[in-house]
């Protein structure tokens, strides 16, 4: 294990008073302001008390400081998920929480041999993998995220580039976790459900020192579930996330946060796609295979025996203070570490692995397991932010200034394994594999081989909201990124342990600029450009081939988005509309050129479309958090990315919808209920022959109702998937094997309050 080796950016704790010292002539006016103006700054208690009961679904601000305007003022597309809907939901992980936004998923299962684990999301088209984020800080590692912490989830769409750095061109995912605050309050829930599931979370508050703003969370999970699409899969994990308080009633604020969690599930390979829509013979000389039926979508292809252990421990300190209303200071330090041991017996319905002994009895054909694929990795992460906001008048002018300095170290190394010492397992029966069938030779053996990367980012930037008069609102924003990697890839070569390392560098440069203009107090209408940049190596894969964007000769990835947008709250101010327009183009894609075969950054793909949303109550009683996206994607210059040829992104649904409501009827009943539609989804290519080049659209229904039975206890019952609608809910990128939709379930949840 290598620990972190520059700490020349690691600050002592006096950091937020130098820096503050440094930063404070940027603000030198902030004292003109009158008090009045400071209600353009959400409060330190927005972010901390975000679930109030009037409104359960809809926000007025997103949670980075970054955003000093509410929602209905901000020139971009935000979507605030709050806990109050996916908890309605009884959503557990991100990625079922993240269906409440159109076009977000995890469509993709992965590469050959290798399936994706944690939060695989795609975003518009981009892989957002890479760009999520913790209470404003980039998170590392493949795990699969609980809410179970979670106020609310900000999902920020276009390029995050002046917001967060490197990252995906299409947005970021930003989780807002729970923190302690002036208030007695205790709750815990149990569910169980369809598939054994047992769940457990608790969520205690408490008041240590009321006049000197102490208080103490802890919020714990406990949960052991099967899958209710798949045989032998597993999900096990505990977690505990307690968060202390210092003076939260008074101008400085501290928070001490911490968070453990344990996972060790069986993770999940996928299923054969034979006889799924789309899928012809894998061999020619055997054309009868085209005539195969579907296999049973529970099937499970691996070994009972396969494993995912993850660990990851994420500490804290975040420290405020507020010099006057109109200037405040916020600096956050972040020490994260995620290890993740993971064992999947992998399998490939290729021509030379899928055998079939007896054409006219399919019960004897097989598919060979023949790799099992190993995970053995650890991710770090040290980080420290400071951010200042202040307020000020030029004249007739009013300002509203964040800037910041951030500086961050993240260390990634991952270890090779002798292939022979993983066991092997025989061929897999096609129609009913046995995940019983026994493991031979299996003594995992390091073969001294590993890939170690290690990333310093320095980074500056600054947000200007300037108001002119009550209709004219600008924004511009920059950010400057200085980076440099060292990569160290130890290869065994005919038994020898061959290095190469690879180094990077460079200085990003992000903006963005928007103009919004105000019809009313409560409705806008804006334009917005903005930029993203994302270099080679930055997620810890760099390449000496020449076809690879991660290449370090190649120059950065950029992105340029452009949206033009309305936003209008209803129904005094308890129901958000918006409406989007958007393009995003992404340059700097490495292609061959076909005369001289040599390869060249001249590729480009762009995403246009139109996206809507309502969040918030539609009558009294009645709320409602829906979204519809289109989009028309296209490569436009270079090749075709997908299976089927068609000038198309992946794994990306042309139209998608989301949307749910629910209704206290009174006398402690709600109902609720929920819809999903995603179009057809093109897989990428790699040669497969005989796979399905795309997944067919689908619906989802769900519905929910739930009964107080007292002030201390309700009770909630949701059901999944109420047409037990066969779908594909990710594919990979052969098209071999897919992850199969979950089918008809229920959880029954009883909610306790003290």
């Amino acid at each position: 294990m290598k620990t972190i080796k520059s700490r020349k950016h690691i600050h002592s704790p006096v950091m937020g008073t130098v820096l503050a010292a440094v930063l404070l002539p940027m603000a030198a006016h902030a004292s003109e302001m009158d008090n009045a103006a400071m209600e353009n700054i959400a409060p330190a208690s927005t972010v901390e008390v975000v679930g109030k009961a009037d409104n359960g679904f809809r926000a007025e601000h997103a949670s980075s400081p970054k955003y000093t305007e509410k929602l209905v003022d901000t020139a971009q597309s935000v979507q605030v998920i709050k806990k109050e809907l996916f908890e309605q939901q009884g959503a557990l992980t991100l990625t079922d929480a993240l269906r409440n936004t159109p076009g977000v998923g995890a469509f993709f299962l992965g590469e050959n041999g290798n399936t994706n684990t944690g939060d695989a999301i795609f975003m518009r088209g981009f892989d957002t993998s890479g760009s999520i984020f913790v209470d404003g800080v980039r998170d590392v590692g493949s795990v699969s995220r609980d809410v179970f912490n979670l106020e609310q989830i900000d999902v920020v769409k276009g390029p995050a580039g002046t917001d967060n750095g490197r990252g995906s061109p299409t947005g970021s995912v930003n989780l807002v976790s729970k923190k302690a605050h002036m208030a007695r309050a205790a709750s815990a829930s149990l569910t169980g459900g369809s598939a054994s599931q047992k769940r457990a979370t608790a969520d205690l508050n408490t008041v240590l020192n009321a006049e000197r703003g102490i208080a103490l969370r802890l919020n714990l999970l406990a949960q052991d579930s099967d899958n209710p699409a798949r045989d032998v899969v597993r999900n096990k994990r505990w977690a505990v996330a307690p968060s202390l308080g210092f003076g939260l009633n008074g101008a400085t604020r501290m928070h001490l946060d911490f968070l453990h969690v344990d996972q060790d599930n069986i993770p999940d390979g996928g299923v054969s796609t034979v006889g799924l829509p789309g899928y012809t013979s894998p061999d020619p000389t055997r054309p009868f295979i085209a005539n195969a039926a579907p296999v049973d979508p529970k099937n499970f292809y691996g070994s009972n025996s396969d494993y995912d252990k993850v660990k990851a421990d994420m500490a804290t300190v975040r420290v405020e203070h507020e010099f006057s209303p109109t200037l405040r200071l916020q600096n956050v330090s972040r020490y994260g570490k995620t290890k993740q041991d993971y064992l999947l017996t992998a399998w490939l319905a290729s021509a030379a692995n899928f055998k079939t002994p007896v054409q006219t009895d399919p019960s004897t054909w097989t598919v060979a397991r023949s790799t099992r694929t190993v995970k053995d990795q650890e991710n770090k992460i040290l980080t420290n932010q400071t951010t200042l906001t202040s307020q000020f008048n030029t004249g007739a002018v009013a300002h509203t200034l964040v800037t910041g300095l951030e500086f961050t170290n993240e260390n990634q190394v991952t270890y090779g394994y002798v292939p022979a010492s993983l066991g092997s397992m025989p061929a897999a029966n096609l129609y009913r594999p046995n995940p019983l069938d026994p493991v031979t030779g299996f003594n995992p053996t390091r073969t001294g081989a590993y890939n170690e990367g290690e990333i310093s980012t320095q980074s500056l930037y600054a947000f200007d909201t300037v108001k002119f008069g009550e209709r004219w609102i600008f924004n511009g924003g920059v950010r400057l990124d200085h980076y440099s990697g060292d990569y160290s890839v130890v290869a065994l070569t005919n038994n020898v342990l061959v290095p190469t390392r690879f180094s990077v560098g460079d200085t990003l440069v992000n903006g963005k600029a928007s103009l919004l203009y105000k019809p009313t107090t409560n409705s806008s209408v804006y334009a917005m450009v903005a930029s993203s940049k994302l270099p080679p190596g930055s997620s810890f894969t760099v390449s000496g081939n020449l076809n690879s964007a991660q290449n370090p000769i190649y120059d950065p990835q950029k992105t340029l988005t452009t949206e033009l947008g309305g936003k209008l709250d209803l129904l005094r101010q308890k129901l958000s509309l918006s409406g989007a327009l958007f393009r995003t183009e992404v340059k700097n894609e490495v292609e061959q050129d076909p005369v001289d075969l040599k390869y060249y950054q001249t590729g480009k793909k762009r995403v246009q479309g139109v996206e809507l949303g309502a969040t918030g109550e539609l009558a009294p009683n009645w709320l409602v958090s829906a979204g519809y996206l289109y989009m028309d994607t296209s490569v436009e210059a270079g090749r075709s990315i997908t299976a089927a040829g068609e000038n198309v992104l992946t794994y990306t649904p042309k139209s998608s919808f989301t949307a749910w409501t629910s209704y206290d009827l009174g006398n402690g009943f709600k109902l609720g209920g929920g819809a999903r539609f995603s179009d057809k989804l093109m897989r990428g290519t790699d040669g497969a022959i005989g796979t399905p080049a795309y997944a067919d659209s689908y619906w989802v229904f769900d519905a929910m109702a739930s009964y107080r039975v007292s002030p201390n206890l309700d009770l909630r019952l949701n059901v999944y998937n109420l047409g037990d609608e066969r779908y594909v809910a990710a594919i990979n990128k052969s098209g071999y094997r897919y992850t199969p939709g979950a089918p008809r379930s229920a959880s029954l949840t009883a909610n306790f309050r003290f």
